[in-house]
C-alpha cells in the first residue's frame, strides 16, 4: 500500500513521524484499562447515518434495535420507518466494525443514501437532526457533503449535538477537498491508517482531522450476508465510534469534550524522548 493508494487526510497516520505525532504533554493517570476495561458497550445506542442496516446480517448479531429512513417528498425530508434495510452494504460494514469492538451496543439505522450510495444533503441533515433529537449517544457518519449551501446547517447541527452530549464520529473525505461536517471541530474526525489492528489509533495534534484508525484493507461485512475487504476513511471512523461507545458505557455522562480528551490520552502516539521541564 503506497501513499498514493491511501484515502486523503491519512498522511499524519502513515509512516509515523515521532516529531509530528509525539505528544507535547500527556494526561497522566489515564490508561486503556481505566478507559474501557471490561466494557462491552452495553446500554449505549449508536446511530449509523448511511445506506441502512441489514438487520439479519450475521455480523450484526441481532443488535439493530430501530431503523428509519429519510424520504424526500416534494423536496422536503421526512423521517419514516425503514423496511428496506441496506441498499448498498456500506452501513452494514460500519455496523460490523462497531460491533467487533463494542459487541453489546444497540445499533440504530438512519438510511439517507440510496442503492448508488448517493443521497440528498437535505436528507443527510434531516437524519442527523433526528439522531440528535433522539439523544443517541454516538452517531457514526461515514459520509459527508461538499455543499457550501449546507455549511451553516451542518455547523448548527454539530454544535447542537455537542451541547447535548451526542458524539459525532465523522469520516474525512477520501479526496483532499473540504467536506462537512467532517472538518468541523465539534466532531470526532477520522482518517485511515494501514496497520491491521482495530485497537490501534492515533491522535493528530495538528487537525483538522484529529484521529487515525484502521482503514486500509479492512475485512468488512457487506450486503446480502456477504463480506469483503475495502479501504477508506469510511471504515476508519467506526473503529473510533466503537471505542467511544466502550468508554461511554463504562463512564456514563461524559461530554464529547471529555471523551475526546480521554481518547487523545490513551492513543498510540509515540512519546517524546526526555521529559518536559
Amino acid at each position: 500500500m503506497t501513499d498514493l493508494d491511501l484515502p486523503a487526510w491519512s498522511e499524519p497516520f502513515v509512516d509515523i513521524d515521532p516529531l509530528r505525532l509525539a505528544r507535547r504533554m500527556r494526561i497522566r493517570g489515564l490508561n486503556r484499562s481505566w478507559a474501557w476495561g471490561g466494557s462491552t458497550g452495553a446500554g449505549v445506542r449508536v446511530g449509523i447515518i448511511d445506506s441502512g442496516l441489514e438487520s439479519d446480517h450475521p455480523a450484526l448479531h441481532g443488535r439493530v434495535t430501530e431503523k428509519v429512513a429519510v424520504e424526500m417528498v416534494d423536496g422536503e425530508p421526512h423521517v419514516v420507518p425503514d423496511e428496506l434495510g441496506d441498499l448498498f452494504g456500506h452501513a452494514t460494514a460500519c455496523g460490523g466494525i462497531i460491533l467487533g469492538l463494542a459487541p453489546e451496543v444497540e445499533l440504530v439505522s438512519i438510511r439517507v443514501l440510496g442503492a448508488d450510495l448517493r443521497g440528498k444533503g437535505a436528507a443527510f441533515a434531516a437524519g442527523l437532526e433526528w439522531a440528535i433529537e433522539q439523544r443517541l449517544e454516538v452517531v457514526n457518519l461515514s459520509l459527508s457533503s461538499k455543499s457550501e449551501a449546507l455549511f451553516p446547517i451542518f455547523h448548527g447541527l454539530v454544535d447542537e449535538a455537542y451541547f447535548h452530549n451526542v458524539v459525532l464520529v465523522s469520516a474525512a473525505n477520501n479526496v483532499p477537498a473540504p467536506s462537512y461536517p467532517s472538518l468541523f471541530s465539534s466532531v470526532f474526525s477520522v482518517a485511515a491508517h494501514a496497520q491491521p489492528d482495530p485497537m490501534r489509533f492515533y491522535y493528530n495534534p495538528e487537525p483538522p482531522v484529529e484521529f487515525g484508525a484502521w482503514g486500509v484493507d479492512v475485512p468488512i461485512a457487506w450486503k446480502d450476508g456477504g463480506s469483503t475487504i475495502a479501504t477508506g476513511n469510511s471504515f476508519a471512523a467506526p473503529h473510533i465510534a466503537g471505542l467511544a461507545a466502550l468508554i461511554l458505557a463504562k463512564h456514563r455522562g461524559l461530554t464529547p469534550f471529555e471523551l475526546k480528551a480521554i481518547l487523545a490520552a490513551v492513543a498510540d502516539n509515540p512519546r517524546r524522548r526526555g521529559r518536559p521541564r
